[in-house]
């Protein structure tokens, strides 16, 4: 193979995603299209100059990574008779370049994916095709979001339409929607060893009325939303079908993937089992995953709009209209009870999980009604919590660095073990590491407000201590908090001895105005004569700000209204790299802190998880945040010994380093889910 074969070979997997050094190559093809195209290496590939792939050097770099490529495909498995799983989420994070994603879920959805490929595990992911994606965030004069929605041109991008068994037609399922036949298609994905199908209903074979279900994330209200729900769950399954995937296990990931236990149980009937028979062998091929900590945020259908949509789905599993709503009900003989998705979830399953210890219990909580004749701690929801794929999330630089001074590929070795490797790391040696990315997040800020339509005007110093926060902009993660007292963050900005800077990215949803609000109040404060400079907000929050942002801060700040954080895992991210969590006892960290590795902001979690009054909450938790700072963090930092090294600060370092990276990982995350979940009885 020539070298642009070999390039090609590479680009179709998005195996290239989480490898640095496949990216570069991608990069030096042509930087500005690969860079204006959101990293796609297709992009740069079908403009590549010349002198660059007739390079002799690039030609020898090209080689090396496609053995890696190879060998990487052609490695055994790392858990031997693992069962053949299916996996099933709305969206999915794989890369800037593709936009399936909005937030949380959807990144922790492409981790998982990955992790299992790396393990080697037979993992079949399912989710939609959304060509339109969340949106492009931009700004008018005011600083309020704008939203647009390019739309994914396949032929440029690693996905390929799934075709028959003739190879000429595309494979298509039916769905009914209502009583409305709809017609599926679906586009495949390449991620490493795990194959991503993705649905469609926008071709010509559909009615208008049916083609834009598929093209966008979490909008379109309710009868938008269920209608989606039907053709991933239903319409995923019959995809697997007539795909011959086996399947031991079915993992919906969320209750908007439910539906696929209702098609598995119209299976069975369609078998000839009886309906307890049935539901029975639904339990024992099922797992169901909840990440929802507040009752609202569960998907709740009115009785007459499942109804409407489930019209043919009813006809085709003869079961009367009461027994397809008991499923989602908690009170079955309640006929004013919504359909709740994660009712049906946790009805249906064998196994159910919360994504942190915390995050089990608020579900227990929120579900013992359907638990009566159990204690609370007896409900059975257990929980698994969620981690981050290194090799995705690791900046090139830190990989460079960590495999120099570790005993082992910290990337693939589960193994805590590899990381006392940095006991050996001396104190400077170790602050140039975290010095070095925090300038080299300084300068990607620098570039990328140079392209915003919200305008910023940095004046960061490469050796402040620098502060993120990047997420959705839901209101319950109150990313103004740091200002609820304007002037005592004022003396905070402006202390020419121990200067800080802080920088935020995120999206609002579309239409949560309330979250629009935030955004324009930071802008508005990044513009005020104490703050300019040294309060930024990058736009366009995706993947790549993430990783940028996750690798050089020193600080990640995270104030969520505790217990709304299912489990978060940005926080995760940054430990690799040197940084210190500054965040709410809330999600996973209560389990990764301990005293020494970052901060804890507001009280310890007690349990009881009732109504908190928000405003009384927000106050102490914005004078824990000062009071942090002001006595802890921002001393600490500043703090210098005779070398100019902050030794208490990189003592911290080490800590969250050693102690947070693997067991906070998606591999860990992925042997756990094997041997508590996917696995039945041993099997």
């Amino acid at each position: 193979m020539n070298t642009r074969d070999k390039l090609q070979s590479i680009a179709i997997n998005l195996w290239w995603s989480w490898s640095p050094e496949a990216r570069s190559l991608f990069h030096r093809l042509n930087p500005e299209v690969f860079r204006t195209s959101g990293n796609n290496p297709q992009a740069a590939l079908a403009l590549a100059q010349d002198e660059v792939l007739n390079d002799p050097d690039f030609q020898d770099e090209v080689d090396t990574v496609y053995d890696e490529y190879m060998s990487y495909m052609d490695r055994d498995p790392e858990i031997a008779d693992a069962p053949n799983i299916s996996y099933f989420c709305m969206e999915y994070g794989i890369h800037e370049s593709m936009s399936l994603y909005s937030g949380g879920l959807g990144v922790l959805a492409g981790d998982h994916s990955k992790a299992a490929s790396d393990l080697g595990l037979p993992f079949t992911a399912i989710g939609l095709f959304l060509r339109e994606g969340y949106f492009e965030q931009s700004f008018n004069a005011n600083g309020w979001q704008q939203s647009t929605y390019p739309v994914l041109d396949p032929a440029k991008h690693p996905i390929s339409l799934v075709t028959g068994r003739g190879g000429s037609d595309p494979l298509t399922v039916t769905v009914h929607i209502g009583t409305q036949p709809v017609h599926v298609r679906a586009w495949k994905l390449n991620l490493g060893h795990t194959d991503l199908y993705l649905l469609d209903t926008d071709f010509d074979a559909n009615p208008e009325e049916f083609r834009p279900l598929t093209r966008r994330l979490y909008q379109g209200g309710d009868h938008q939303r269920i209608r989606q729900e039907l053709i991933l769950g239903v319409g995923g399954l019959r995809l697997l079908r007539a795909l011959g995937v086996e399947s031991d296990v079915y993992h919906a990931n969320e209750g908007h993937c439910a539906f696929l236990m209702l098609e598995l149980l119209r299976e069975r009937l369609d078998a000839g089992d009886d309906l307890d028979a049935a539901e029975d062998w639904v339990r024992d091929k099922s797992v169901f995953t909840t990440h929802t900590p507040v009752m609202a945020g569960h998907d709740h259908f009115d009785p007459g709009l499942f109804s409407e949509a489930m019209a043919g789905f009813q006809d085709e599993i003869d079961l009367s209209h009461n027994q397809l709503l008991s499923y989602g009900r908690v009170d079955p003989d309640d006929p004013e009870e919504t359909f709740t998705m994660t009712v049906l979830g946790l009805k249906l399953s064998r196994a159910a999980n919360g994504v942190s210890k915390l995050n089990g219990h608020v579900a227990r909580q929120q579900w013992e009604d359907l638990y009566p004749d159990r204690e609370l701690d007896e409900v059975p929801i257990d929980a698994i919590t969620n981690g981050v794929h290194l090799p995705t999330w690791t900046a090139g630089p830190a990989r460079d660095f960590l495999e120099e001074h570790l005993d082992g590929d910290f990337t693939e070795r589960q193994d805590p073990k590899v990381w006392d490797g940095l006991d050996d790391v001396s104190d400077d040696t170790l602050w140039d590491y975290r010095s070095s990315l925090r300038k080299r997040l300084i300068e990607f800020v620098e570039a990328h407000v140079q392209g915003q339509s919200l305008p910023m005007q940095p004046e960061l110093d490469p050796e402040a201590l620098t502060i993120g926060f990047a997420r959705r902009f839901a209101t319950y993660k109150r990313a103004p908090l740091i200002f609820r007292d304007r002037e005592r963050a004022r003396a905070l900005f402006t202390d020419p001895d121990r200067p800080i800077q802080l920088i935020y990215a995120g999206k609002a949803h579309p239409q949560d105005d309330a979250g629009k609000e935030f955004i324009q109040r930071i802008y508005e404060i990044s513009q005020l004569e104490d703050f300019k400079g040294k309060v930024i907000f990058l736009e366009g929050y995706d993947m790549e700000i993430g990783r940028m942002l996750t690798s050089g801060c020193d600080v990640w700040l995270n104030n969520p209204r505790r217990p709304k954080e299912a489990s978060g895992t940005s926080g995760q991210k940054v430990a690799a790299h040197g940084g210190l969590n500054l965040s709410v006892l809330d999600g996973w960290w209560p389990e990764g802190y301990n005293g020494h590795n970052g901060w804890a902001i507001g009280p310890e979690p007690t349990g009881d998880y009732g109504e908190a009054d928000p405003e009384v909450q927000d106050e102490q938790d914005a004078e824990s945040l000062y009071t942090q700072l002001e006595e802890e963090v921002i001393p600490t930092f500043y703090d210098r010994n005779a070398d100019g090294l902050p030794t208490e600060w990189i003592s911290m370092m080490r800590d969250a380093m050693t102690g947070l990276t693997a067991p906070f990982s998606a591999k860990r995350m992925v042997i756990d889910y094997v041997e508590e979940m996917y696995r039945n009885d041993g099997s």
